[in-house]
């Protein structure tokens, strides 16, 4: 693994593991609050009860993160997980009229900390189309 592909791996990974597990036991309250702002993004996240969707978000996060973390997990595949959970993310932003200007896309004060999930999809997509560190064969 190049060192470019490192850092893209390893600071990502170690703020959603960390986020994730801090997730981990979230009371049902702050539970239902979140999967109402992610239903916006992903519907079929409205039809969990409240403690399904602390488990899946929280379980998700260290998923990512830990797949982002570990060496061994191809970066491709480390890369379509980030990709899966910051395009909900970025989806979730650009469904929620409170988090953009009139426009639509442009983040509002409320918004903007969740626009920065845009960038997490850039390094999705970067991890998805490296071309790696194999070197040619002769022949």
């Amino acid at each position: 693994m190049s060192l470019s592909t490192a850092i893209l791996r390893a600071v990502p990974g170690a703020f959603i593991l960390n986020s994730g597990i801090g997730k981990l036991g979230m009371p049902a309250e702050m539970a239902e609050g979140l999967q109402g702002m992610a239903a916006k993004g992903v519907p079929p996240l409205g039809k969990l009860t409240p403690e399904q969707f602390a488990k899946f978000l929280s379980y998700g996060e260290i998923a990512v993160g830990g797949a982002l973390l570990l060496p061994f997990v191809p970066s491709r595949v480390a890369g379509l997980g980030l990709a899966a959970f910051s395009g909900s993310m970025v989806a979730m932003y650009l469904r929620s009229p409170e988090m953009t200007e009139s426009d639509g896309v442009r983040p509002s004060q409320a918004g903007t900390a969740v626009a920065k999930d845009s960038w997490l999809l850039a390094i999705a997509g970067a991890l998805v189309l490296a071309q790696g560190s194999k070197k040619p064969t002769d022949g």
